[in-house]
């Protein structure tokens, strides 16, 4: 199969000022709901309460679709269904009435779906919004349908097309595959049952490519509804099967769900391919490497190994010390330990390193600790750049002008020319002995924003940021005051109020008496490369934290669910007697336990009644989904949220699921989060429930004991429950 040829949909922005709703209800209250809503969310509306005023606006305006009641004083609004049968119009019936043979029938006359006008009313008209919008990026959604009935295909061919999918219908599996090899495919409805065709080798031969390398969904349409025939089916890549007779409504809803679910899966795969990318940027314009908190190398980019001159396998598992060069003052690393380690800040500085070959190399570098949510180091990221060949030409020019003072003016010329290039690369000022500046170059002013004459006169604290500790600056001027050089790294702030990172060097001028006469200043701008690290380091504790709240927002759950979730599980781990480390892991990853709910449709998640046996299966199916989503990772924290999102709904008596576990066999982390997330969502308002009081919690809890729940943590939890209330306190809703 072929996928160089395929013709690539554009990505779909959707934009709700583009689309025009028309709201037809004699309900006075009803139609000023509707119209208020969507006007909220930016769409433009025309409200109407007649038949007769609908068709005006219908003939005067471009609509795109229509909220429509069915019983109007004028007529019936099947009128404007006819109206519109043949148009792109779409069109939301409201009704009271739940008539399914006139459901199956207008689903075909451009009707996208029924709102029931119940007590869920409100909710469902958020609901319509969300599928106005899946059903704009369905135009961007390409459907194969293969069926060897022409009848059943043009059916199902202007059932999708009339929810904007791009259908391609064949009759044959030879123009199937032709399909697949020249196009972007978004998900197969397939016939099983094709005559003279071995459709269970066409699923098997092009199982790698249709659903390992493009994470194709397939629909298999059977006749057979035996056991064997569905398991059989699945095993060859199908993802559900329907049965005929098939619903209509049961097509409908299940393309939604499954092209739904491989929007998202697109998404997810298209941010880890973003964030590989940033990671190979780093990679090719750096010098990389990795360390654990003792210092211990576990990453080198090939930029490492090339200026190094050893292998990967010969650096990670070992100390940076192999490299260092015995010129290098061990004081430099002493301060370079106590700045990431016990300060927990970046440093910056010039490395003299050896190669494998004895030969040396100059770095300059920076040093970024990691750190994890209760700010304890977990790793170290070092970004250098090769400054080999600038110290060289520095010490070949020190040497010219050691070596010619007898050639005054061959002197002067060197020194000029080393003065220039210095202007042209360092940011320079000079003050006099009570701080005023009397010089800048013009590198200073490009990079605070200030004009020379804004400064002249000034003290330097005109672009200190106030983050700076005023020891910083004492600690400076005692030092150039006895006459040292001062070396460090300074937050200031420009003229248009962002901070700018400077390492600068405050280096002291003498006379011939040896008395200071003015102070010279010369800085090099990192503000670039501190953002950089900034905004990798923060990248990564957001995805952590994002994941675990997209599977809470999308069920209308707060992030402050989450944020208790993971501090009753760190709560319940120490007192299980699990270290600390294995309690701040588990802290970490439990805001991800219902990460796989990105999965699951909203007809299903978001439904304020009770699920049908066949939706709570699918519901399951989001602890299977989540586990998926992060089993392949090798980062510590989402390897933890794999586990939990995988176990936390089996049960200590083995009635759980996904895989019917009991007892010790669950993994602490799905014990523990179990009943942190239970504890929490019971006593929480939801969209079909409201919060229960703590005694009607306790003697749920207390009545699971040893069947839903571990009962060592169920005792855990009542003797220290004091602990629990604390956090559900201080993080209310």
């Amino acid at each position: 199969m072929n996928n160089s040829n395929f013709q690539l949909i554009p990505k779909f922005e959707f934009v709700t000022s583009n689309y025009n709703i028309l709201i037809l209800d004699d309900s006075k209250s009803i139609n000023h709901v509707l119209t208020k809503s969507f006007l909220r969310e930016g769409y433009s509306c025309f409200s109407t309460f007649t038949i007769k005023e609908a068709k005006e606006i219908l003939t005067n305006n471009e609509i795109h679709y229509v909220m429509l009641d069915i019983n109007l004083p004028d007529g019936n609004g099947y009128e404007i269904i006819t109206l519109l049968e043949k148009t792109s119009v779409k069109i939301f019936v409201l009704t009271t009435e739940n008539d399914k043979q006139f459901r199956a029938v207008s689903y075909q006359k451009g009707i996208i779906d029924f709102i029931i006008k119940d007590q869920n009313f409100l909710y469902k008209v958020k609901q319509i919004t969300i599928s106005i919008e899946n059903i704009e990026k369905n135009k961007m959604t390409r459907i194969l349908l293969i069926d060897a009935s022409f009848i059943v295909r043009e059916q199902l061919k202007e059932l999708l097309k009339n929810r904007h999918y791009l259908v391609q219908s064949v009759s044959e599996l030879s123009k199937a595959k032709k399909i697949l090899d020249e196009m972007q495919i978004d998900l197969i409805i397939f016939d099983v049952e094709l005559k003279n065709e071995n459709t269970m080798e066409f699923l098997r031969s092009n199982n790698n490519e249709i659903i390992q390398e493009r994470n194709i969904p397939i629909l298999a349409i059977s006749g057979k509804s035996g056991s064997s025939t569905i398991r059989e089916l699945k095993q060859e890549g199908a993802v559900d099967v329907i049965l005929k007779p098939y619903i209509i409504e049961e097509i409908v809803s299940k393309v939604d769900f499954w092209t739904d679910y491989k929007r998202k899966e697109d998404e997810i795969r298209d941010t880890r391919a973003l964030l590989h990318e940033y990671k190979e940027a780093v990679d090719r314009s750096s010098i990389v490497s990795k360390t654990d908190s003792s210092g211990i190398i576990t990453y080198v980019n090939q930029e490492f190994c090339n200026i190094s001159g050893y292998e990967k396998e010969e650096l990670i598992g070992h100390n940076h010390s192999m490299l260092k060069h015995p010129d290098m003052d061990h004081m430099t690393f002493n301060d370079m330990w106590n700045t990431i380690k016990t300060l927990k800040q970046p440093w910056k500085g010039k490395i003299k390193n050896l190669k494998k070959d004895g030969d040396f190399y100059w770095v300059e570098m920076i040093i970024n600790p990691i750190l994890n949510l209760k700010s304890e180091v977990i790793e170290y990221i070092s970004i250098k750049t090769d400054i080999t060949e600038h110290v060289l030409v520095k010490e070949h020019f020190e040497e010219e002008l050691d070596t010619t003072v007898q050639d005054l003016q061959h002197a002067m010329k060197l020194s000029k020319e080393y003065e220039m290039a210095i202007q042209n690369s360092n940011i320079l000022s000079r003050t006099d002995l009570n701080g005023k500046i009397t010089y800048i170059n013009d590198k200073f002013c490009e990079t605070t924003g200030y004009a020379k004459e804004e400064l002249l006169g000034q003290s330097h604290s005109i672009i200190k940021h106030p983050d700076t500790p005023n020891e910083l600056s004492t600690e400076l001027w005692n030092t150039i005051k006895k006459g040292k050089p001062w070396f460090g790294i300074m937050k200031n702030i420009n003229k248009a109020g962002n901070p700018i990172w400077i390492n600068k060097s405050v280096i002291p001028i003498k006379d011939e008496n040896n008395n200071i006469i003015e102070y010279m200043d010369i800085g090099h701008d990192l503000t670039e490369l501190f953002n950089l690290h900034v905004e990798i380091e923060e990248t990564q504790k957001e995805i952590i934290y994002k994941m675990g709240e997209i599977g809470e927002t999308r069920s209308k759950e707060t992030g402050n669910h989450v944020k208790r979730v993971a501090e009753y599980s760190r709560i319940l781990a120490r007192l299980y007697g699990l270290n600390n480390h294995e309690s701040d892991i588990l802290f970490a990853a439990s805001p991800m336990h219902d990460i796989g709910k990105v999965g699951i449709a909203d007809s299903i998640l978001k439904k304020p009644g009770k699920l049908t046996p066949e939706e709570f299966e699918i519901m399951k199916t989001h602890a299977q989904i989540g586990h998926n989503i992060l089993k392949g990772s090798k980062r510590e924290v989402l390897k933890t949220a794999a586990i939990v999102s995988y176990e936390h709904h089996e049960k200590w008596d083995g009635s759980g699921y996904p895989r019917g576990l009991k007892g010790d066999n669950i993994h602490i982390y799905g014990r523990i989060s179990a009943i942190a997330d239970v504890f929490d969502a019971l006593g929480s308002k939801r969209c079909y429930k409201d919060a229960w009081p703590d005694k009607k919690i306790f003697d749920l809890l207390e009545e699971e004991k040893g069947k839903q729940f571990d009962p060592k943590l169920i005792d855990l939890f009542f003797k220290n429950f004091e602990k629990f209330d604390n956090v559900r306190k201080s993080l209310k809703d």
